[in-house]
């Protein structure tokens, strides 16, 4: 509860925070704020023209032209999503020493801005996800509801990772270099680019151990399939997200006075 008003009585801290970095990222270009648009609505043009009219990827199944660039776009634009928390997570004491030893404020505010720094990139992204959607003729209807919480088991899953990795990245260095590999052999055992279902038998017991897979098959499933997502499936990565985000705080509350002489 302590810790609930700390971090609403510094909230003009976090949401100025996450203001700058916005503004500092498109400071001295030409275009500004316009490049969030650019960049996002570019990867869209790009999956859709090759893997839709050049390639005429399909999934099986699925007769629409465009429903292999929806199926990528809703697996890899969340699973972008994933990774830059984590990211963030896993250097967000390192990046902010300076700002640890010489200021008291916090420390659990800076893990909150990294989060809500990647959702405002996250947001504007899938927003013009969610309007190709429309004009492609696959809004989902009442099933993007379903969306939302699978997006709330994600943030739990990737804070709570991003603030293991953090904690452990301060005494540790090479968990950040590790991990950083890691998370591409990650993406490419994560059902994102191609199907599940093209993978060889003896393969796919090993995804039940992927905590990502039921995350990113449940976007894939409401945005490319219009159906619910299968709740069940969902249990593994929202139990392993809380058991994690109950760790990293433990750790930090444990070592928070370490990690400042540390660093």
């Amino acid at each position: 509860m302590n810790l609930i008003k700390a971090l609403w009585a510094y909230r003009g801290f976090i949401l100025g925070s996450v203001k700058r970095e916005f503004q500092s990222k498109y400071r001295n270009s030409l275009l500004g704020a316009a490049w969030t648009v650019i960049n996002p609505l570019a990867m869209i043009v790009v999956y859709t023209v090759i893997f839709s009219q050049v390639m005429r990827a399909k999934l099986p199944g699925m007769d629409s032209t465009f429903g292999y660039s929806i199926y990528l776009c809703a697996g890899s634009l969340t699973w972008g999503l994933f990774a830059e928390i984590v990211g963030r997570g896993q250097n967000i004491f390192i990046d902010n020493a300076n700002l640890l030893k010489k200021i008291s404020f916090p420390r659990m505010t800076l893990p909150i801005i990294a989060v809500l720094n990647a959702l405002v990139n996250f947001a504007i992204i899938f927003g013009l996800f969610l309007a190709f959607l429309v004009a492609a003729g696959f809004w989902p209807g009442w099933v993007f509801v379903a969306a939302v919480a699978v997006l709330a088991v994600q943030l739990l899953l990737a804070i709570g990772l991003g603030m293991v990795l953090g904690v452990l990245n301060v005494f540790f260095r090479d968990v950040g270099q590790f991990f950083g590999i890691f998370l591409q052999f990650w993406f490419w055992f994560t059902p994102v680019v191609y199907p599940a279902s093209i993978l060889p038998e003896q393969v796919k017991p090993f995804m039940a151990m992927n905590p990502m897979y039921p995350v990113i098959a449940s976007y894939q499933s409401i945005f490319v399939s219009q159906q619910w997502p299968d709740w069940s499936a969902l249990a593994y990565p929202l139990v392993l997200g809380l058991v994690l985000c109950a760790l990293g705080l433990r750790m930090y509350r444990q070592y928070v006075g370490e990690m400042v002489d540390e660093l």
